[in-house]
C-alpha cells in the first residue's frame, strides 16, 4: 500500500510540476511547436516517467529533473529573445518553397519536403493546385504559409469597393441542453426571447437544442439539434 501512494504522490507532483513549467514557458511552447520543441517535450514526458517507475527516485528527484530541464528551456527563449542571430539556429527560420510562381528545388531539398508532401500542404490551405501560388513559406513549426496570385485570390471589400460593416462574433446560448447565461446577458438577451424564438422555431424547450448560436451580423439564431446515427438493420 504505500508503494502506491508514493506513486500517487509522485504522479501528483508531476503532473502539476509539468502544469507550473507549461504556464511559465508561455503558450508560444505549445502553439508554434518547433522540432525543438517537439524534442523537448518528448524528453521532459520521459525525464518524469521514468522517474515515476523508478523505486529509487521520488519527488525530490522529479523537481529537480522538472526544474533542470525547464530552466535550459527558459534560458533557451531568452536567448533567442534577447539575440536575433540565434533564432535560427535554436528555432528554425522560414524557407520560400515557391517564389514567384516558381517551385524552388534546392528549398525543398533542404528541407527533405518532396513534390507530394508540399501538395499535401497546399490541400490543407484550400489549394489545390500549384498553379494558384504565388509565394509559399515553409515555417519553422512546419506549417506553410501561401500567398495566391491575384487572379486567384478573394476579393476584399477594399477592391469592391464595399463599405464595410462592424464585425461582431457569434455567442452560443445554448450548449448541450443548457442555457450559457453569460452569453446570452452579453447579447443583450433575455430568457423569454430565447424561448420565443425556440418555439417560433416548433422547439418546445431547451434541453431539445444541442447547440444554438446568436448571430448578431445577420440577426438570427442558428440552432442544432441532437441528431443521433441511424441504426443500421442487418
Amino acid at each position: 500500500m504505500n508503494e502506491y501512494l508514493l506513486m500517487f504522490a509522485d504522479a501528483v507532483f508531476g503532473f502539476v510540476a509539468l502544469f507550473v513549467l507549461v504556464k511559465v514557458l508561455g503558450k508560444t511552447q505549445i502553439s508554434s511547436l518547433t522540432p525543438f520543441d517537439f524534442i523537448s517535450a518528448v524528453i521532459i514526458g520521459e525525464l518524469v516517467g521514468n522517474a515515476l517507475f523508478e523505486k529509487e527516485s521520488g519527488i525530490p528527484e522529479i523537481a529537480f529533473l522538472i526544474t533542470l530541464w525547464g530552466t535550459m528551456l527558459y534560458i533557451t527563449e531568452l536567448i533567442t529573445q534577447k539575440y536575433k542571430g540565434s533564432r535560427h539556429i535554436l528555432e528554425g527560420r522560414p524557407s520560400m518553397v515557391i517564389h514567384k510562381g516558381h517551385i524552388v528545388y534546392d528549398e525543398l531539398k533542404q528541407n527533405r519536403l518532396d513534390i507530394d508532401e508540399l501538395q499535401h500542404m497546399l490541400r490543407s490551405k484550400d489549394v489545390f493546385s500549384v498553379e494558384e501560388v504565388e509565394y509559399a513559406i515553409l515555417e519553422a513549426d512546419g506549417t506553410v504559409s501561401v500567398l495566391r496570385k491575384p487572379e486567384y485570390q478573394t476579393p476584399t471589400n477594399a477592391d469592391l469597393n464595399v463599405s464595410p460593416k462592424p464585425v461582431k462574433i457569434g455567442r452560443v446560448v445554448i450548449s448541450d441542453g443548457e442555457i450559457v447565461w453569460d452569453n446570452l446577458k452579453e447579447a443583450n438577451l433575455s430568457q423569454t426571447w430565447l424561448e420565443e424564438e425556440l418555439h417560433r422555431q416548433n422547439i418546445q424547450s431547451v434541453r431539445d437544442v444541442f447547440y444554438a448560436e446568436w448571430q448578431e451580423n445577420q440577426q438570427k439564431l442558428f440552432i442544432a439539434l441532437y441528431h443521433y446515427k441511424p441504426e443500421q438493420k442487418d
